[in-house]
């Protein structure tokens, strides 16, 4: 999905020139990062924020037309109204097509009926991880990672990581002290997982 939008060059900064642009309609954001100087900007805020409601806003390469001229970025941070529906500033990096991305990519679960390790248990299925923080590449990233339960035979409890098929070029980042985090888990109805342990179940993780 290519998503683009248009932004405009930024003079005034500060606390009291961004007031005034967001009630214009208008909202402050900013562009850095790919050795180039940060590049204040403004943009319509109701263009934004019916593009920030789509998932692939999150995790795609951006294009934005900036005064007439089109760079790629993808989003990085974002502030928002404590209780109204207003976005109220906006960070982008550049992205350098050489250069890997660290990004977070959302997991899209398929075949969650058809789970023969569910079925087999009449368990629950509970997702333990909803994303994963990715590299690579600008060229290879991709707008979700299909997760298909369908492949999670009976007699096994959890998916791990390490159990995701990941399009070529995409690596999974590992943080903390788990070297390959549980994604999901099959639950009994009524009781606890249907394996002995965590250990036990990640021993029964899926090929």
């Amino acid at each position: 999905m290519k998503l683009q939008f248009k932004a405009e060059k930024r003079a005034e900064q500060g606390t009291g020139a961004s007031r005034r642009l967001r009630r214009e309609g208008r909202l402050p954001g900013i562009i850095y990062g790919a050795g180039e100087d940060a590049q204040p900007i403004t943009m319509d805020h109701n263009e934004l924020y019916h593009l920030m409601r789509k998932e692939a806003f999150h995790s795609s390469v951006l294009t934005v037309e900036l005064d007439g001229k089109k760079e790629n970025v993808i989003l990085r941070d974002s502030q928002w109204h404590p209780f109204k529906p207003q976005v109220l500033h906006i960070d982008f990096l550049r992205v350098n097509p050489k250069e890997k991305l660290h990004i977070k990519v959302p997991l899209h679960f398929i075949n969650g009926d058809a789970c023969p390790a569910a079925k087999a248990i009449g368990g629950i299925i509970s997702h333990v991880i909803n994303e994963v923080e990715v590299t690579c590449l600008p060229k290879d990233l991709p707008e979700f990672i299909e997760v298909d339960l369908g492949k999670l035979e009976a007699g096994h409890t959890a998916l791990h990581i390490s159990n995701l098929t990941l399009p070529k070029g995409v690596e999974v980042l590992h943080h903390g002290g788990d070297a390959d985090p549980v994604v999901v888990n099959i639950f009994k109805r009524g009781g606890g997982s249907d394996s002995a342990s965590g250990e036990a179940a990640g021993d029964d993780a899926a090929a």
